[in-house]
């Protein structure tokens, strides 16, 4: 039985080398890389009408980007956002599963520079449609809120994400 330690160790240690290759393409190009991106868009641009279709009643724009917003809550201010301006938003935020990632009745509001802060890029296109007290659902694709990696933490890579959002202050420069 004293062998028994060393059989399991070279057991484990020889696997299938194949399965542990790179393979390499030589016809991998960019012509490919870009296809296989629309693909991938065009699968998570079908999955958020499907999430959509199921909430009938948030009747959402899409901008050029692939944004979807909508203002449920308008309030009378005329006060709107713009590049370089300072806002204070409350959020919540969640995957098109319904579960919340984050949310500020718990991480307090978030100020950020619009167009300057190192934040969602949907974040700061949705958040020059809105007014002060202005409250709006966004929907960022993949691309426009965490990417390929999600945030490492609570939104995983490839994830578009929904901001449930109120505009509480702005401050021009």
């Amino acid at each position: 039985m004293k062998y028994f330690p060393f059989c399991l160790l070279f057991l484990f240690a020889c696997g299938n080398d194949e399965a542990n290759m790179v393979v390499n393409n030589p016809n991998w190009d960019t012509e490919e890389s870009i296809n296989m991106n629309a693909a991938f868009s065009e699968e998570e641009d079908d999955e958020i009408n499907l999430f959509l279709s199921t909430h009938k009643d948030w009747k959402m724009t899409e901008t050029g980007t692939g944004l979807r917003y909508m203002i449920y809550d308008r309030s009378e201010s005329n006060d709107s956002v713009f590049a370089k301006d300072l806002v204070t938003v409350e959020f919540e935020i969640s995957l098109l599963s319904g579960e919340v990632c984050y949310t500020s009745a718990v991480d307090e509001p978030e100020s950020f520079v619009v167009e300057k802060s190192d934040i969602e890029s949907g974040l700061h296109e949705g958040i020059k449609y809105l007014c002060v007290g202005d409250r709006a659902k966004f929907i960022l694709p993949s691309h426009a809120a965490h990417g390929l990696i999600g945030d490492t933490d609570k939104i995983p890579p490839l994830s578009p994400v929904i901001y449930d959002i109120k505009l509480l202050n702005i401050k021009h420069p």
